[in-house]
């Protein structure tokens, strides 16, 4: 091929989901975030709505998100359902991350683009940022549970009822290696017609 499909095959395919406990909470400078961050928007996007945004929280304010997140949970949870376990895995998920990311779409004003593509688009932007993360050698971890796709934390983030949270994107370093491995070739999910 040639020497920049190669490097982009290699950042492609060494990327890797690292939880936030195998960070080693060496902190990222605001700079590189800032700039993996503006890979985003070179994602593709239907009629240019570029509908991706942001929220940071930058190092000793991990721990503050990390804190709303637990208690959104414990706020919204009924009682017999709340867990003291799941209450302080959120408070420390982020012990060990220099960077909290929160990703949203932010739906614009044309109806005419389907939702969905706006969703797709926000995708392919947060996966320029993990691609832009690991060719910096950073870790990333990009989740979706506990509040993060309730009401609530859309609620606190004062989205629009059209709006939609796609996940949180931890940053930061860690020393773990990691092999990644497909289950089913590439041959097997393509159709040539």
């Amino acid at each position: 091929m040639n020497a920049t499909f190669d490097t982009l095959t290699q950042i492609i395919t060494q990327r890797r989901t690292i939880k936030p406990a195998h960070m080693n909470g060496q902190l990222i400078p605001n700079d590189t975030v800032t700039q993996i961050l503006a890979l985003a928007n070179w994602a593709p996007t239907h009629g240019r709505t570029e509908p991706w945004r942001f929220v940071v929280f930058a190092h000793d304010k991990v721990a503050q998100y990390c804190l709303l997140h637990a208690e959104l949970y414990k706020t919204h949870t009924p009682a017999e359902q709340f867990l003291e376990a799941t209450y302080h895995n959120f408070l420390h998920q982020g012990d060990k991350a220099s960077h909290v990311v929160l990703a949203y779409m932010q739906r614009g004003n044309l109806p005419k683009i389907p939702p969905v593509e706006e969703v797709a688009a926000t995708s392919c932007a947060i996966q320029n940022v993990l691609l832009g993360a690991q060719a910096l050698g950073i870790a990333a971890y990009w989740g979706s549970g506990g509040m993060i796709l309730k009401q609530p934390f859309k609620d606190w983030l004062q989205l629009h009822p059209d709006d939609q949270v796609l996940g949180a994107l931890f940053l930061g370093y860690t020393e773990e290696v990691t092999v990644g491995k497909r289950n089913t070739d590439i041959d097997a999910k393509i159709k040539w017609w």
